[in-house]
């Protein structure tokens, strides 16, 4: 249903009339400076109906003029009983003491100037309109006030704060927790590639034949490789399509071709290289990888679960913080609409649900705890020292939190270097892939 501004439009009427008021009021004459002054009655009707004379005190003549005389006034003022045998009676009046009509007598029934009451009557019409407007203007302002504190039940600006302040901190977990991952991912993949590498400069371009097809062909581009010095599958990578293409006995197809079965290899090899990680010769790569796992190692398997909550309550908390922005301010809620003061009161009630349910949790705090130990651990250890240590100490959880992220096998420690399990073997790459879950 369409809103009505119903007191909106009384509260204007009451303005208006209360405008007109003042604009009747103008038009009422000034009420002029008079001057008191004894009239002298000379002839009087029982409804006090009168004619007076009385002395201008300005410019010192008499005049006589029609007045309308008070008949409850003492009869002793009224003739012939005024004591003077005059046979005339007495009343006072009032004189105009400023203008054009300065000196004429100033009646009290009429506008001043005048008997015909028209000052009166504007006057009574102003106040009429006065009290009108005044009475429409309080009804449309105390209706108003109640229909707005209707339209504004259900704001809860605390609820709107809290829930933004716990949607911020759980976002925040999850964006460090992502990052500290990135960067275990962006110091292992050099390593990788690096391991790539010796595999293929150690694999001879005979591996090629294979998936060349084994055919003359491939044995003739074979030896014309080697006689060029391209010995291996990384020398093939390295050269590249167009430089092979210009060896002699080698064409642009033989080329493309060499460098597809290369780039196989390559793939293959890919995924099956292991990346050896040796705390006896420490190198800036594997210290670099150390000191990104060690970050997530040492914040544990809650920084993991901390994160994952984070990021699907902060993906509930997202729809419903929009949808409460109305709630979050009463000016807000007064321009809001039906349907979006329906939307946002649904919406805070489902908010105080989730953060009595966040906070029975203490989730706000674990939150906070780990992007504290996420950032701690990224900043605190440049050189790698403390990285080194837990990983000699703790090897297996290391081990276990780089598979997870990266997918690939890892290489232990040399035979009597520190990374290595009790006894000095090898750490198994099976064994590595078993290990618990974070």
């Amino acid at each position: 249903m369409r809103h009505v501004p119903f007191f909106r439009w009384v509260l204007t009427i009451g303005m208006i009339l209360i405008g007109c008021s003042v604009g009747v009021h103008l038009t009422v004459p000034d009420f002029p400076e008079l001057r008191q002054v004894e009239l002298m009655v000379l002839d009087e009707a029982p409804d006090g109906r009168c004619t007076v004379r009385w002395t201008d005190p300005f410019g010192h003549r008499e005049h006589e003029a029609a007045y309308r005389c008070d008949p409850a006034r003492d009869p002793l003022l009224k003739a012939p009983h005024d004591g003077t045998g005059s046979g005339r009676g007495w009343e006072t009046g009032y004189v105009i003491a400023e203008g054009a009509d300065k000196g004429a007598l100033y009646s009290l029934d009429g506008d001043g100037y005048g008997d015909d009451g028209s000052a009166d009557e504007r006057a009574e019409l102003s106040d009429t309109l006065a009290m009108t407007g005044i009475l429409l203007t309080a009804a449309g302002l105390l209706g108003g006030n109640l229909r707005a504190l209707a339209r504004v039940g259900g704001v809860r600006p605390d609820t709107v704060r809290r829930a933004t302040r716990l949607s911020r901190a759980a976002a925040l977990a999850a964006q460090d927790h992502a990052r500290a991952v990135e960067a275990v991912r962006e110091a292992w993949a050099p390593l990788r590639r690096e391991r790539v590498e010796e595999v293929l400069r150690r694999t001879p371009v005979a591996r090629l034949r294979r998936r060349l097809g084994g055919r003359l062909r491939s044995r003739e581009l074979e030896k014309a490789l080697e006689r060029a010095g391209v010995r291996t599958v990384q020398d093939v990578l390295d050269s590249g399509a167009w430089e092979l293409a210009q060896l002699r006995g080698v064409g642009q197809e033989s080329a493309d071709k060499a460098v597809a079965a290369a780039e196989g290899l390559a793939g293959t090899a890919d995924g099956a290289v292991a990346v050896r990680i040796d705390a006896e010769r420490p190198r800036a790569g594997t210290t670099a990888l150390v000191s990104a796992v060690h970050v997530l190692v040492e914040a544990g398997p809650e920084a993991r679960r901390a994160a994952e909550a984070g990021l699907a309550l902060s993906a509930r908390l997202e729809p419903l913080l929009h949808d409460a922005v109305a709630a979050s301010g009463y000016r807000r809620m007064l321009g809001a609409g039906p349907e979006r003061r329906r939307r946002a009161r649904a919406a805070v009630a489902e908010l105080r649900l989730l953060l009595d349910w966040a906070e029975h949790g203490g989730l706000e705090q674990r939150f906070g705890q780990v992007s504290v130990d996420l950032l701690r651990g990224a900043d605190g250890d440049a050189e790698g020292l403390h990285a080194w240590v837990g990983f000699e100490a703790r090897p297996a959880e290391y081990y276990r939190v780089l598979t997870e992220i990266t997918g690939g096998a890892h290489e232990g420690a040399a035979d009597s270097g520190a990374g290595s399990p009790p006894g000095g073997a090898r750490r198994p790459v099976a064994l590595l892939r078993r290990s618990p879950a974070v």
